[in-house]
């Protein structure tokens, strides 16, 4: 029993060494603890950090709407000044994972307490192309927000055509990004009214505005239009909430 122990305790020595090393090379905001012990415990990696899959990056499936747009706002990430250095520009691309509290700064603790198995519902398929291919950008100055979306043949509603449902979620997802840039918000109302169907496989762009903001309520617009904007697929408008993170928690 006691030979095991030292087994057991010289493994965590190794693991815990292991971890040092990853964080000094990848460090991260966290809270410092008396007990060395528990603060080595509290920081170990989840060795399942490799590196995860960013949905938001081109993968074989998209098409070449999909690409052209992706290259376009992509190019005003970053600028070049007259002098020739290059600074970040208006825009920016939000990394999007299959699961957002995994990724937060000590967020791969938490996500195996809560609801383990818990995926965003956007990002739960995982073959290319299938479900919602999507990627955002983001504009804080000009409190607007687009997202190219392509449509899988797993979200089919009217056969040949994504499902109403799909396209609500989309416009929930992308009107919570402007919403969420003064905070945690949730979803109050969404009115939205459907124009013309949107084939699977094809390619369009959602653009999402701030209208106005009256205490903790955000008033937020939203469209989906072809890749020219030549036709308007889906308008809506959309109340969110700020709230605070603990009652999100259920605290």
């Amino acid at each position: 029993m006691a030979r095991r122990l030292g087994r057991i305790y010289k493994g965590l020595g190794r693991l815990v060494t292991l971890s040092a090393m990853w964080y000094m090379k990848h460090p991260i905001h966290s809270v410092s603890l008396r007990s060395p012990p528990v603060r080595s415990m509290a920081v170990l990696p989840s060795f399942s950090f490799l590196k995860p899959r960013d949905f938001s990056l081109p993968n074989s499936s998209w098409g070449s709407d999909m690409m052209q747009l992706y290259e376009h706002y992509n190019s005003m990430c970053e600028v070049e000044t007259e002098g020739g250095e290059k600074q970040e520009g208006p825009w920016k691309r939000l990394p999007s994972y299959n699961r957002l509290l995994k990724h937060a700064t000590g967020g791969a603790y938490l996500s195996k307490m809560i609801q383990s198995k818990a995926r965003l519902f956007t990002r739960n398929i995982r073959e290319p192309g299938a479900g919602f291919e999507y990627v955002v950008f983001i504009n804080s100055e000009e409190q607007k927000c687009v997202c190219i979306l392509q449509a899988g043949h797993l979200l089919e509603g009217p056969p040949g055509n994504v499902h109403g449902g799909a396209i609500a979620t989309m416009i929930d997802t992308v009107a919570g990004y402007i919403a969420s840039l003064s905070g945690v918000v949730m979803t109050v109302n969404l009115n939205i009214n459907y124009r013309s169907p949107i084939p699977l496989g094809s390619t369009v762009v959602i653009e999402s505005f701030l209208d106005k903001k009256e205490g903790r309520k955000n008033f937020i617009s939203c469209k989906i239009t072809s890749p020219d904007g030549t036709k308007l697929h889906t308008e809506a408008t959309a109340l969110f909430l700020s709230i605070n993170l603990n009652h999100l928690m259920g605290r």
